[in-house]
C-alpha cells in the first residue's frame, strides 16, 4: 500500500481559498455596510453556478510565501463543488453534497471526508452550500471600497473552525478574491480569473474518475 501522506492538509486543500490584498488606491472612500449578513447572502445566493481559474498563494506567519498553485474550480447549488490544481502538482477535489473526495495522482491515493458541519463550513463550499443563515455561524462585517467594490469579513463563532477569519471581495456582483487566515497565522490568498457566473454546468462535472488501483482512505479508517 502506498504511503498514506497528504500533500496538503484539509484546510489548505478545501479552502483553497484565500485572496490577495487590495491595492492601496481602493482603500479610499470606505463606507461600512450597515447590514452585511443579508447583503452577502444575497450575493452568494445569486450564484447558481460559478466557474473560475485561480492562483493560490500561501504565506506563513512570518510573511514568507511557502506555496503557490494554480487551477480551476466549479460550484453548483445545491452542494456540488469541483477543484482542480494543475500546478505545481495535480490534485482533484469534488463534493457531491454528502462527502468530499480528494484525489492525488502522484500518491495514487484518494481521501474521502464526510461533509460534516466542520468541513461544510469551509470557505470554498460557500459557493455551493446554504447561505441563508450565515450570521448564525459567523460574525460578519462589511465595507464598501469605492463605488463597485464590497468587502466582507467572516469570523467563525465555532472555536473549532478550520479558519479564524475569511475575507471575500466582490467587484460589482462578482466574487474576485478570498483571503483566509488560520489559527497558526498562516494566510491563504486566492485570486479568481476568467470568472463565469450562472453558466450551464453538468452534474457529471462534479465526480472524480481514478483507477481502481489507487488507495482509498476514509475518515475514521
Amino acid at each position: 500500500m502506498k504511503e498514506r501522506l497528504k500533500r496538503f492538509d484539509l484546510l489548505t486543500i478545501l479552502c483553497a481559498l484565500a485572496l490577495s490584498m487590495l491595492p492601496v488606491s481602493m482603500l479610499n472612500a470606505q463606507e461600512s455596510i450597515a447590514d452585511p449578513a443579508p447583503e452577502l447572502a444575497g450575493l452568494l445566493q445569486g450564484y447558481k453556478t460559478y466557474e473560475a481559474s485561480f492562483i493560490q498563494i500561501v504565506v506563513n506567519e512570518n510573511g514568507n510565501q511557502v506555496q503557490e498553485s494554480r487551477g480551476q474550480l466549479k460550484a453548483k447549488r445545491p452542494g456540488l463543488f469541483y477543484w482542480e490544481t494543475t500546478s505545481p502538482h495535480s490534485q482533484f477535489i469534488a463534493s457531491d453534497g454528502n462527502q468530499v473526495e480528494v484525489y492525488d495522482p502522484d500518491l495514487e491515493q484518494v481521501t474521502v471526508h464526510k461533509l460534516d458541519d466542520r468541513v461544510a463550513a469551509t470557505p470554498a463550499l460557500l459557493l455551493s452550500g446554504e447561505v441563508e443563515n450565515l450570521d448564525d455561524s459567523y460574525r460578519i462585517s462589511g465595507r464598501k471600497l469605492g463605488e463597485k467594490t464590497r468587502e466582507f469579513t467572516l469570523e467563525p463563532r465555532d472555536q473549532d473552525s478550520l479558519f479564524v477569519s475569511l475575507r471575500l471581495t466582490f467587484y460589482g456582483d462578482e466574487l474576485q478574491e478570498m483571503r483566509m487566515q488560520d489559527s497558526l497565522g498562516q494566510l491563504s490568498v486566492l485570486s479568481f480569473e476568467d470568472i463565469r457566473v450562472n453558466g450551464t454546468v453538468s452534474d457529471t462535472d462534479f465526480s472524480l474518475e481514478y483507477p481502481d488501483t489507487v488507495d482509498v482512505i476514509r475518515d475514521g479508517a
